[in-house]
């Protein structure tokens, strides 16, 4: 899309005749030469007058050129660019982080995937993550593991592609057959510290309680309360089964309520992809744009049609006055009287 940087200077193109009408013409008074005896000293010497001076006025060339000129040059002055199509690129609102529990437990199968056949805890749980991830553009999101420890699988990232890869390689007890929770909170926390975002989440899955963390679960909270982190967690599986390291609903419930987050339990993957949908919910997707619109100036081309529209003139000018130079030079066998 053609525009202008400054169109206001278009009114200079009425100058030429504003001073046309209201400046006063010039004009130079010169003493002419008066010689009576011309025609006497042309009989005496046998000569012709030939045509002499000329006063030349204002041929339609010459105020055509200069009129185009003007024009090209306020054009030019007038700063035209040419907009391309805006360029939109989206802006990080929000870190997500989300950790998942890898411990010995995830591999029970108690899940039925939309065919109904059985399924682990953790392959529900990717499956329903994939698709939780996949529509939160705009927002940067990282992932922790945990079991005996907890580590980093990738941090904070606008590319969800690699989360969702970096997802869909974890398998159980790959960290460990336990579930360190509260180390899992903590790190969580030292990646939080080097976010500049304001909004910040961290979404917990896990099918366990602690099992003997370095830092112990409700402290960790009190973390997250304190850098203005929103724990959510998700129960997986059923709280009401037994074994080694049931799960513990009323930690879960303690930690994300301390920070003014939520618990969900989801004991089958509807459940869990209910879950999700209700998280999205209450953690929206916020869009934030910037847009950039390419600019390409264009004023060197009305500039470069002024300065070709001034040579014809003055070049045809000076063709003229050489040629009646030579019409008036002595011919090779006329010799002066």
């Amino acid at each position: 899309m053609l525009s202008l940087d400054y169109p206001w200077l278009l009114a200079l193109l009425l100058l030429p005749w504003l001073v046309r009408r209201f400046v006063p013409s010039h004009h130079q008074p010169r003493v002419a030469l008066h010689a009576p005896f011309v025609d006497r000293l042309a009989r005496l010497t046998g000569q012709t007058p030939r045509p002499g001076a000329t006063v030349v006025g204002n041929p339609r060339l010459q105020w055509f050129s200069l009129l185009g000129v003007w024009l090209f040059l306020v054009l030019s002055l007038s700063r035209p660019v040419w907009l391309g199509e805006p360029l939109e690129k989206i802006i990080p609102a929000r870190d997500l982080l989300v950790a998942v529990d890898l411990s010995g437990s995830m591999e029970t199968e108690d899940f039925s995937d939309e065919a109904g056949q059985r399924m682990s805890r953790l392959e529900a749980v990717k499956q329903v993550l994939d698709e939780f991830l996949a529509a939160r553009e705009g927002d940067r999101v990282g992932l922790i593991v945990f079991g005996d420890r907890a580590f980093v699988q990738a941090p904070f990232t606008e590319d969800l592609a690699v989360i969702r890869l970096f997802l869909d390689e974890i398998q159980p007890r790959m960290a460990g057959p336990k579930t360190a929770l509260g180390d899992a909170i903590g790190l969580a926390m030292t990646l939080f510290d080097r976010s500049e975002l304001e909004d910040r989440v961290l979404l917990l899955l896990t099918d366990g309680n602690d099992t003997g963390s370095l830092v112990p679960p409700e402290r960790a909270a009190t973390m997250a309360r304190e850098r203005g982190v929103t724990i959510h967690a998700i129960g997986v599986g059923d709280p009401e089964s037994v074994g080694e390291d049931p799960l513990d609903e009323a930690l879960l419930r303690r930690i994300t309520g301390s920070t003014g987050g939520e618990y969900f339990q989801a004991a089958d993957r509807e459940a869990l992809a209910a879950v999700t949908r209700t998280i999205d919910e209450l953690t929206p997707r916020e869009v934030q744009t910037l847009t950039h619109q390419p600019r390409r100036d264009l004023f060197h081309w009305p500039l470069g049609a002024a300065l070709l529209l001034s040579l014809p003139y003055p070049l045809l000018t000076l063709l003229g006055a050489r040629g009646r130079e030579e019409a008036l030079a002595p011919s090779a066998g006329e010799h002066p009287a």
